[in-house]
């Protein structure tokens, strides 16, 4: 996206990218430390992207490779135009490309359900550009439903109901499309097709019915909605879970309740991640097939904590497995990384081919495949090399589908990470 001025590059969507301004006939990159939220604001609004979402440093969107923009933008924040903005004195001290500023827009200025019997569900209602209005569910799922769920902190998404359960909505109906992965933190950092407004069966109305509108749990501090730090929503709060002879069969209680599969591991979060807040549950006692924490013994007194001092507990549950591309041009192309057992790593490209790039850009909704890359095309990774010899058909819904040799089980190195490069860039 770009205007006279300014433009995104490098983005994963129109409204997202490194931010680079003209200087005559250049396009500059500008320093993260010159470019503030006043700054962001005015881009946004300048390349008609809404609001701003995030605003990211350290090249977030890929090292540009030319000049540097040597001023400080020193936006009053309801400029139209970035050019209107006053500008600092030349900088000092050095900027390099690795300071790249980037910023992530979005036209979705708010999200809200309502007609429920709590803030947690109803009908989704959705603010374009300060309009608010209904979303039509053609192109609604439960892993759109899930970021919604987690992004207005309700848990995550038990049901989508449809049939016009929540009313009918006033105002226009968007029918612009998300295409989420369930892991994203918001809406507006999913994949989306601008629609905009147009005619919807006000019984097609999108609807959810979030976990938190009743007892619910939620994982924090992890890669994805399927793993981290346990906590439980009571009371209008959410309160941590403490527990003294944390197991994987209590852990199992956990994901499945969160529909997350069974329970990989069962584990005391460092001290770094563990919670400050009010404590919700404080020692459980579970045979491992409850339907929901809450229905195992939660009833102890303090000396049934036989074990010692009862401290946060977390879970890593099977369906937290995840797949990305990195250090290529954008979302849909680089080197493939798999989450697994709570840490990123890389699949060696030991048989590696099309039909196997296809699964990977087929989940990530990044079309087909173009290329599958051997020999570390985007680098070298670190860490685990999670799979070797991976065989696919092409029609697997995940990668994690496929033949392949044990999890962790290899005879490669990095230099022979694989990489992807899919037809949607």
């Amino acid at each position: 996206m770009q205007s006279g001025f300014v433009r995104l590059a490098r983005g994963d969507s129109p409204c997202s990218g490194r931010v680079e301004v003209r200087d005559g006939n250049q396009w500059k990159t500008v320093c993260d430390s010159d470019f503030g939220p006043k700054a962001a604001a005015v881009v946004c609004r300048e390349l008609q992207c809404g609001a701003v979402l995030f605003i990211h440093g350290a090249a977030h969107f890929g090292k540009g490779d030319g000049p540097i923009w040597g001023r400080e933008l020193q936006c009053v924040g309801d400029e139209a135009l970035l050019a209107s903005c006053p500008r600092g004195s030349p900088r000092d001290q050095p900027c390099t490309h690795a300071n790249d500023a980037s910023v992530t827009c979005t036209q979705y200025t708010g999200f809200r359900l309502v007609n429920g019997s709590t803030a947690c569900d109803g009908r989704v209602e959705v603010q374009v550009l300060g309009a608010w209005g209904t979303l039509c569910a053609s192109h609604w799922d439960l892993l759109d439903a899930h970021v919604l769920c987690r992004h207005l902190d309700c848990g995550f998404a038990e049901s989508i109901p449809g049939g016009g359960r929540f009313g009918r909505g006033t105002g226009p109906i968007w029918i612009d499309s998300f295409h989420c992965n369930g892991t994203e933190a918001h809406l507006g950092l999913c994949p989306v097709t601008a629609l905009g407004a147009s005619p919807c069966s006000p019984e097609n109305d999108a609807a959810v019915i979030c976990s938190a509108s009743a007892t619910s749990l939620r994982l924090v501090g992890g890669e994805s909605w399927c793993d981290g730090r346990v906590e439980i929503y009571q009371g209008r709060t959410w309160g941590r879970v403490l527990d003294d002879q944390w197991d994987l069969e209590k852990a199992n209680v956990v994901c499945r309740q969160l529909r997350c599969g069974e329970a990989e591991a069962a584990y005391d979060p460092p001290k770094p991640q563990r919670g400050t807040g009010p404590v919700g549950l404080r020692g459980v006692r579970c045979a491992g097939h409850e339907a929901r924490l809450t229905l195992c013994n939660t009833s102890l007194p303090e000396n049934a904590l036989v074990a010692g001092i009862a401290e946060d507990v977390g879970v890593t549950c099977r369906g937290s497995q995840q797949v990305r591309l990195v250090n290529g041009s954008g979302r849909c192309a680089g080197r493939v990384e798999i989450y697994h057992q709570g840490s990123w790593g890389t699949i060696c490209d030991d048989g590696w081919d099309l039909p196997v790039a296809a699964v990977v850009c087929h989940q990530l909704g990044c079309g087909g495949a173009v290329e599958a890359a051997v020999s570390a095309r985007f680098g070298e990774g670190s860490g685990r090399i999670w799979l070797d010899g991976v065989s696919c058909s092409g029609a697997e819904g995940a990668l994690w589908d496929c033949l392949a040799g044990s999890w962790g089980q290899h005879d490669c190195g990095h230099k022979e990470d694989a990489g992807v490069i899919c037809s949607v860039l």
